[in-house]
């Protein structure tokens, strides 16, 4: 595709706020630009939304709930399998768009594509199937009704690193439950949004039951949402110290969280492990998104007896990647998304070389345009190295050693984080005791992929509380209404209930 050609696509996404089915400038006439992070450049410039831009979109919410809330689910059902096809049929397009704002090669960005209509299917199946219950009381006097109600109108707030999965796995489960809601996308990638918005109308979502407020302050939308008594749950992916600060406004009206936040996932590699797997997986747990991901591999424990022949392999499945624009034919590393972003994952990279690590392959930027990091591969860290306590989320993988199976799981929980994580052996009893002992939401054995929109995606710890996908995902938007009812055998029979 030409430069003119991804311009006039670029042109074709919707850029203003979409609040009660019209989509409109913001309230103050602001903006705010979205750049392509391989140039710098800027792509386009959205419509900025205030507060006053919040509350009418919570309004819109507001009013399209309790229809909504009536709607059969079958409709609801049939919605977001028609957002499935529309999705799917307009794959290339989505694709494009998350390479061009969020820098990915295209490959990856057609995978997330798939990953993310997933969502829309499994909940289309999923909204016919969210069970109440009606039974007798234990001493058979009474009846027990037992019914799921949707939360309500929900805040969904989305990261910059999977534009399209993340909002899809926030919302269909809320068109499956009948919840409306307010979505913010991250300001760096919202075009994808503003495309998935679209696609949603067009799937015949009912005005006022999806709203979007693109917007360069995310305070600005979020603090007056959750000051609002009419908003009913906030549902965020993000940062730790973020998601923090949105559960202590959340708690002042008792609002139902989802909260998915930081990780650190270790990735175990057992002296019986199949090396040319786990170096494998590595490669996916580690590279997947360039290494922005919260469930990116960010600290490789590998049983000494063996570590020297996987660093080597790996660095060399490390140093073959090509990084360019994430158009290109070639490219297997795109840029990170922005300029602190790559600073950071180099300061990182120099501290841990100054205490003593080896950088086996990469270890700096890459002179030119764009963001872009080598891939990284640092042999010998210390196990108090500042990159092993932290989110790297760029292309680099820390290698530190351990002895027993008691020392990796040691060194695997010592971390306030706890989402993914990733074990490699051939010893299934092995990885059964490890998985029972390590603190962690999420565990791969000897696969580096997990994300799945029929499994339960969440952490322990400061990596959140609540789960999206899976049965789970849906019980995440209602409530639970409990219905005493006298016992309908008494008046017939004559005796009291």
């Amino acid at each position: 595709m030409t430069l003119d050609r991804e311009a006039a696509f670029i042109a074709s996404v919707p850029t203003g706020l979409l609040i009660g089915g019209q989509w409109r400038d913001a309230s103050d006439g602001g903006t705010f630009d979205v750049h392509d992070p391989a140039t710098g450049e800027v792509l386009a410039t959205l419509a900025s939304a205030t507060s006053e831009d919040a509350l009418a979109a919570l309004d819109a919410a507001d009013k399209a709930q309790a229809a909504w809330a009536r709607t059969a689910p079958r409709e609801r059902a049939e919605i977001l399998r028609r957002a499935f096809d529309l999705v799917t049929e307009r794959a290339e397009d989505f694709a494009l768009l998350m390479t061009l704002e969020m820098g990915k090669p295209l490959a990856e960005a057609r995978g997330e594509v798939a990953y993310g209509a997933e969502f829309l299917r499994w909940f289309s199946e999923e909204t016919v199937r969210d069970y109440g219950r009606y039974l007798t009381t234990p001493e058979g006097r009474n009846k027990i009704l037992v019914q799921k109600k949707p939360v309500g109108p929900c805040l969904l707030i989305t990261p910059w690193n999977f534009p399209l999965a993340m909002a899809t796995r926030k919302v269909a489960p809320a068109v499956a439950a009948g919840c409306t809601m307010v979505l913010k996308p991250a300001k760096l990638t919202p075009l994808t949004a503003q495309l998935f918005a679209k696609t949603m109308l067009d799937a015949g979502l009912p005005t006022g039951v999806l709203n979007v407020v693109a917007s360069s302050s995310a305070a600005g939308i979020s603090g007056p949402l959750l000051a609002d008594s009419r908003l009913r749950k906030v549902s965020f992916t993000g940062s730790t110290p973020v998601g923090k600060r949105l559960m202590a406004d959340a708690a002042q009206n008792v609002l139902r969280t989802s909260m998915e936040l930081g990780g650190n996932a270790p990735f175990i590699v057992f002296e019986d492990a199949d090396l040319d797997a786990a170096v494998e997986g590595a490669m996916a747990a580690k590279m997947r998104n360039m290494g922005e991901a919260c469930t990116a591999a960010n600290r490789f424990l590998v049983q000494e007896s063996v570590a020297a022949e996987f660093t080597r392999k790996f660095a060399a499945a490390m140093g073959a990647l090509t990084t360019g624009r994430g158009t290109e034919p070639d490219t297997t590393v795109g840029p990170l998304i922005d300029a602190g972003a790559r600073d950071d994952v180099h300061a990182l990279v120099t501290a841990a070389v100054d205490a003593g690590a080896t950088a086996v392959t990469g270890g700096s930027p890459v002179d030119g345009p764009g963001y872009f990091y080598r891939p990284t591969v640092l042999a010998n860290v210390p196990n108090d190295a500042a990159i092993l306590g932290q989110e790297i989320f760029g292309p680099v993988a820390p290698v530190t050693t351990f002895g027993t199976e008691e020392d990796a799981i040691r060194l695997a929980n010592a971390t306030e984080y706890g989402l993914a994580s990733y074990l490699y052996s051939r010893d299934f009893n092995r990885l059964l005791r490890v998985a029972e002992q390590i603190e962690f939401g999420m565990v791969g054995f000897n696969a580096g992929v997990i994300s799945n929109a029929a499994a339960p995606f969440g952490g322990v710890k400061q990596s959140g509380l609540g789960r999206e996908g899976g049965t789970e995902g849906i019980a995440e938007y209602t409530t639970t209404q409990y219905i005493g009812i006298a016992d309908p055998w008494a008046a017939k029979e004559g005796r009291k209930s």
